[in-house]
């Protein structure tokens, strides 16, 4: 059996198990705000494809929200919008096109330009994706009151604001 005494440095706190498995965490990772996020993305990926869609990624989702909100917007704009790369987007926009979710069409100014519509099916598939992905909002947000709620919302905005502007020097 794994011994689970962990100790504690001023410079970081004790070491925690992992979740259903009794192995101990480093604490040096307990620690790092960037283990964290990434365990709290890696469980969200996981409860998504569970409660949302098993074939409609969250970045996918955001691409046809987006596009709902402005139709005919451009793809590199319509990148920034939702905090994508433009390769990543170009993709996801690929495959959305490729399930008849959205129409890619040149604009008549510039035909490298790529405008970004929503196809009747789209529509269909962001309306039920959409209902699901606010029950795990709330799912995922139950243990807080509607203040708290607000406190944590705006948290998770003020590290995305810092963390995008740290990755954005250079």
């Amino acid at each position: 059996m794994a011994d689970e005494t962990t100790t504690s440095t001023s410079e970081f706190p004790a070491a925690s198990p992992t979740a259903g498995t009794g192995a101990a965490i480093p604490a040096a990772l307990t620690a790092a705000p960037g283990y964290q996020v990434r365990r709290l993305y890696q469980a969200y990926l996981a409860v998504w494809v569970r409660a949302v869609d098993p074939t409609l990624t969250g970045p996918q989702f955001a691409v046809l929200t987006a596009v709902e909100a402005t139709p005919g917007r451009d793809q590199r704009s319509m990148a920034s919008a939702v905090a994508l790369d433009t390769s990543t987007m170009a993709d996801v926009a690929r495959r959305l096109e490729g399930r008849g979710l959205i129409v890619r069409r040149a604009d008549a100014a510039d035909g490298r330009r790529k405008l970004l519509f929503l196809t009747e099916e789209g529509q269909r598939t962001l309306r039920a994706a959409r209902d699901r992905a606010r029950q795990l909002d709330d799912r995922l947000l139950a243990p807080y009151d509607a203040a708290q709620r607000g406190d944590v919302m705006q948290l998770l905005t003020s590290l995305a604001d810092r963390w995008e502007g740290l990755a954005g020097e250079s």
